[in-house]
């Protein structure tokens, strides 16, 4: 009975609610005068959307900080310790040191892949089948990957039958291969884990580059092949430039990716063998070792290395909309 209430209230009263906010505003606006209204409707209109980020972001954003100078409780004020254990522990900086391993080959490869993935099918018949398949694990969720990858990865000692696909394949077509633990050997898991990130999102890239290199001008490359440039010079001094905003929106994309990454680290590891994450030890102190001002410190330091690349991008689009 309850649930049915909860879904009742939230099929008719929403609408409700929402219907009645704006007719109240309208009737409100409507009171003042002609010059008045068209100052003042607009911020009833986002009134909504500002409360909702000050409840859902800036609140939050605000607590968490205060949090991260506070104890394991919450109830004692410790100053900058949290921060300095994140600086100094070993298992800190493994995490650290594996995030920027993240950002910068699972960023590399994503952006790398997609545009060469882009840039070669549209030379084929067959683009829209070749852009389906490479897109077609962006379907399945990070948990589901990092899931059927730990099939892929799986290990038995050597003369014993493979059970893992990647095993079995390399055994079977080279000669004297030994299984390897690939989830365990550092620091080949890292590499390991990086890789089944890239087999998702590399097709988001892809999607993404294909329409950006769909609005470059066809009579900008025949002209360029028309005053002798090869294909690789057509790539380099034409198709890059052109697109280079939206490289630079796909390469953010997967930078916050990647100071982010969890789930399947999460899934396939655990953290364990030297794997772990900033992200991933943020959910080990808090909801394992029940320590909220450590959690919360982390979760501060993934803020603060977003922000420069978020405004890398504004200024970014700012420069470009100056030009236009």
């Amino acid at each position: 009975m309850g649930r049915l209430l909860l879904a009742a209230i939230v099929v008719i009263g929403v609408p409700a609610a929402t219907c009645g906010y704006i007719i109240l505003s309208e009737k409100l606006v409507a009171l003042l005068p002609d010059k008045r209204q068209r100052v003042v409707r607009p911020w009833f209109w986002v009134a909504p959307a500002v409360v909702f980020l000050l409840v859902f972001l800036v609140y939050p954003t605000i607590s968490t900080i205060v949090l991260s100078f506070e104890g394991p409780d919450s109830t004692t004020f410790v100053g900058i310790d949290n921060y300095t254990f994140m600086f100094t522990d070993p298992s800190m900086l493994i995490a650290l040191r594996n995030n920027i391993i993240w950002l910068v080959v699972f960023t590399a490869f994503t952006v790398g892949f997609g545009l060469v993935v882009a840039v070669l099918s549209e030379r084929v018949p067959y683009e829209s089948l070749a852009k389906g398949i490479v897109f077609l694990p962006m379907a399945i969720s990070f948990v589901g990957a990092g899931v059927i990858w730990k099939f892929v990865y799986a290990f038995q000692p050597a003369g014993a039958a493979q059970t893992g696909l990647l095993n079995a394949i390399l055994v079977a077509i080279v000669p004297g291969f030994q299984p390897q633990a690939w989830l365990i050997n550092s620091p080949l898991n890292d590499f390991a884990l990086i890789a089944v990130a890239v087999w998702v999102w590399t097709g988001f890239c892809t999607v993404i580059l294909s329409a950006a290199l769909k609005g470059i001008s066809r009579e900008v490359l025949e002209a360029a092949r028309v005053d002798g440039a090869n294909e690789w010079q057509i790539f380099r001094a034409v198709i890059i430039p052109t697109i280079s905003t939206t490289i630079a929106v796909v390469t953010t994309t997967m930078v916050i990716f990647a100071l982010k990454a969890f789930d399947i680290v999460y899934v396939m590891t655990n953290g364990n063998y030297g794997t772990d994450v900033l992200a991933n030890r943020m959910y080990t102190e808090m909801f394992t070792n029940d320590n909220f001002g450590r959690a919360s410190a982390i979760s501060v330091i993934l803020l603060v290395a977003i922000i420069p690349i978020m405004l890398g991008n504004i200024q970014r689009f700012r420069q470009q909309e100056e030009t236009r």
